[in-house]
């Protein structure tokens, strides 16, 4: 074998391992969009999942209260229907005499429809109370306070409502967190134990909204191990809800 044979010999065999290299690169993009397109699918699925699950508890929702006029949009920073129904179906089988709800909205309506015999809605917003007024007033709603509490310094280090705006709650029967607004800061909603265990009845039932988060969720653990009479039950909600009910 000559010079120039084994020359030809070693250009072909680093064309074939160019070759190989480029294919090798290529399998991988191939397999890495395969993967991103199989998330992309699933992703998809999952929301039209949600979707369904969502329009299915509203349509529920319009059966058992049937509205007498349009209702505010729900999902996104409001209440998800599926939320909203767990909170419909408390109030009809547990016949909460006082439901206490902390952040107003279409939730306090849907209180009021289902049947609670007093509602008081706590709202940091004077602007957000008057609409959820608006609201009750158009629907000819009755048995519910619609109170203005604006955010204040609290001994716990975040900003929560004017605790002199709860001093006369007592015996409370169910108590709806979905505010303040805790979106920028886990710890937002976290002295509603403080403040609202002692006012709770013995047989009164927590509802906690958002506890995919994790401020919301540590909070409905301290709910849960300062009542020990009660279950803490985490519903599979859009958002996540805890149930915190009597045994």
């Amino acid at each position: 074998m000559n010079i120039i044979d084994k020359v030809l010999i070693a250009l072909v065999l680093l064309v074939a391992l160019y070759c190989a290299k480029l294919l090798r690169a290529l399998h991988q993009r191939v397999c890495k969009s395969n993967q991103q397109t199989q998330e992309s699918i699933k992703e998809v699925k999952e929301q039209i999942w949600h979707s369904y699950r969502q329009s299915e508890a509203l349509q529920q929702l319009f059966a058992l209260l049937k509205f007498s006029a349009p209702i505010p949009p729900t999902r996104s920073w409001a209440a998800s229907p599926d939320l909203l129904l767990t909170i419909a179906d408390l109030v009809r089988i547990r016949k909460p005499r006082l439901v206490v709800e902390l952040g107003s909205g279409v939730s306090t309506l849907i209180v009021a429809k289902a049947g609670a015999r007093k509602v008081i809605s706590i709202d940091n917003s004077a602007e957000f109370a008057e609409k959820t007024r608006e609201m009750l007033k158009t629907h000819k709603v009755r048995g519910v306070e619609v109170r203005v509490a604006p955010l204040k310094a609290h001994t716990s280090g975040v900003d929560w409502y004017d605790t002199a705006k709860l001093k006369d709650l007592k015996n409370i029967d169910l108590l709806i967190i979905d505010g303040p607004p805790g979106s920028k800061n886990p710890d937002a909603r976290k002295p509603a134990l403080k403040e609202l265990l002692n006012k709770l009845s013995s047989k009164a039932v927590v509802v906690i909204d958002d506890v995919n988060r994790k401020g919301e969720r540590e909070m409905a653990e301290a709910f849960a191990k300062a009542l020990p009479r009660h279950t803490l039950t985490i519903l599979n909600h859009e958002k996540g809800t805890a149930v915190i009910s009597p045994k």
